[in-house]
């Protein structure tokens, strides 16, 4: 059984190329988010912003599935589900920022930083992947200590900066599976 289970994190891992689209969208997210949060709009617009910039992670990172031959749904696999059950999870956890979003709109950037951090943890069990459980935990530390000190400006801006190296460090863990 144990067997059988590790095949098919390996077909996951090889066919969705440990999520490499959904990193390297997040590129872009948080560029995009970091221009916003550099503006000279108000905070509540900002964040309002900020939600539209994460509600087009899912389309973007399609549209790079297709560019990086990446099968996004990998239909044939059961362990896709769970992927997609630790994906959805995320969800819940944004109601936590709707909540900071009017209470403390200075921190929900923050917010949304270590929820996404930490929702990557289950999936260094479904690629096999160091790479996600290292930075499963360093994410939500870091931006909980950036974002307490430093502008929501600087914690995109780094988050950006993450998301590259994650990029770069995955690329780098898929050729051990593929060579």
């Amino acid at each position: 059984m144990k067997k059988e289970i590790d095949e098919l994190r390996l077909d996951c891992a090889l066919k969705q190329k440990r999520g490499l689209h959904i990193i390297l969208a997040s590129i872009i997210i948080w560029l995009a988010i970091s221009i916003i949060h550099f503006s000279s709009i108000p905070i509540l617009t900002k964040n309002l912003f900020t939600f539209v910039c994460a509600a087009i992670l899912l389309p973007l990172s399609y549209f790079i599935s297709k560019l990086i031959n990446v099968d996004f749904q990998n239909k044939n696999n059961p362990l896709t589900e769970l992927g997609i059950l630790f994906s959805v999870n995320q969800v819940l956890y944004l109601l936590i920022a709707m909540w900071i979003y009017p209470t403390i709109p200075e921190k929900m950037l923050m917010i949304l930083a270590i929820i996404f951090g930490a929702h990557l943890l289950p999936y260094s069990w479904l690629y096999k992947s160091r790479v996600y459980l290292i930075l499963s935990i360093l994410i939500p530390f870091l931006a909980l200590i950036v974002g307490l000190n430093l502008k929501p400006a600087i914690l995109a801006l780094i988050m950006m900066g993450i998301e590259m190296v994650f990029s770069l460090a995955l690329i780098w863990e898929n050729r051990e599976i593929t060579d």
